[in-house]
């Protein structure tokens, strides 16, 4: 084998690791972003600010309202913030448990299903633009960014089901 034809395999080969890194990378990104995101959005569910705004979507929504019947507006936003929270502790364990991923996973995916639901329930549609594709900023542009927090968490979701399927094999 000639030096070029090595030399060009050695490039292809070093390519293919880079694009292996980086798709590692990329899933490392994606969980640890979204437990960023749980986390934060969910502590901040236990302030009177995040509270008072989440109000009127929570009120809204067919799926939700209910707890305003048992809690006040600070123990509803509580209860929620706690959901988000425990979502995220139990997808920063992913690397190291399948079970905790997949049960953090599957709560971040019912959560942030619960809040697409918002687009339907929640005013999203900008009146001065003409309604109808045009979102409001809040909620709606803040809420469309939700289907991306969705999908990482199926993905992961999926992902650690497969590890423990593999896992229950062994």
């Amino acid at each position: 084998m000639t030096d070029t034809a090595l030399s060009h395999k050695a490039r292809i080969a070093t390519a293919v690791l880079s694009v292996i890194d980086l798709a590692r990378v990329g899933s490392i990104v994606t969980l640890y972003g979204l437990v960023l995101v749980f986390a934060w959005i969910g502590a901040m569910k236990f302030t009177a600010y995040e509270a008072g705004a989440i109000e009127g979507l929570i009120a809204s929504s067919p799926l939700l309202s209910w707890l305003y019947g048992i809690f006040d507006q600070r123990g509803a936003a509580n209860l929620i913030g706690t959901v988000e929270i425990t979502a995220a502790v139990l997808l920063a364990f992913r690397p190291w448990s399948a079970l905790a991923g997949a049960a953090g996973a599957a709560l971040a995916a019912a959560t942030t299903a619960v809040t697409l639901t918002f687009l339907v329930t929640a005013p999203v549609w900008e009146a001065s633009l003409g309604g109808f594709p045009a979102l409001t900023v809040v909620p709606g542009q803040f809420l469309i960014k939700d289907t991306v927090l969705f999908g990482a968490a199926l993905w992961i979701l999926g992902d650690a089901l497969q590890d423990l399927s593999i896992i229950r094999k062994d």
